[in-house]
């Protein structure tokens, strides 16, 4: 049997990629769009996503794993789940784009406090944009970012903006570990 990475690559493949013309969240066009939710909210994916992502944040003191909604939820759920399956307990936390203006009007939801250290995940990094929001949100309620974990990386600017604010990319795949299966579905 495989092993989880491998499985979790496979599953992405099989589920998330869509081809034809889209527009990104970055405002880019792509003949491709990869929607990781398809597998990150699914049973047996979340599953791999939250054993894979916990295995590349294996080493790190970490309390709390999160990111910009919606893309970041599920990935961090499924990383707290399986890390008090694992008694390697890490709470989730959601980055909401702007505070809310009733309530407790926060920008940052879940069990997260200041001196915290945390680990931002997120589905695909391309311009970097979502990663860094989510970062600045938890720096200002005073967490310390140690780790940014993406399923996958484009290798576009968002990687060097990431790498140049200091922060520990650890990226799932690469686009590299995609490009043949793209390759092969294009004008399919």
């Amino acid at each position: 049997m495989p092993d989880l990475r491998q499985q979790l690559l496979e599953e992405i493949q099989q589920q998330a990629f869509h081809f034809g013309t889209y527009v990104l969240s970055s405002g880019v066009t792509r003949d491709y769009y990869i929607d990781c939710r398809l597998v990150t909210l699914s049973a047996r994916g979340a599953w791999l996503t939250g054993n894979v992502v916990l295995d590349t944040l294996a080493g790190l003191e970490i309390d709390a794993v999160g990111g910009l909604t919606l893309a970041a939820d599920p990935i961090a759920a499924a990383v707290a789940v399986v890390s008090h399956d694992r008694s390697r307990p890490m709470n989730a936390f959601i980055v909401r784009k702007e505070a809310k203006g009733h309530g407790l009007q926060r920008q940052v939801e879940g069990p997260i406090r200041a001196g915290d250290r945390v680990a931002i995940v997120d589905d695909v990094l391309t311009s970097g944009r979502s990663v860094l929001q989510a970062a600045e949100a938890v720096e200002s309620v005073g967490a310390t970012v140690v780790a940014v974990s993406v399923l996958i990386d484009r290798c576009e600017e968002g990687s060097s903006r990431v790498r140049e604010r200091g922060y520990d990319l650890r990226p799932i795949f690469t686009i590299e570990d995609v490009q043949a299966f793209i390759d092969a579905h294009r004008g399919k």
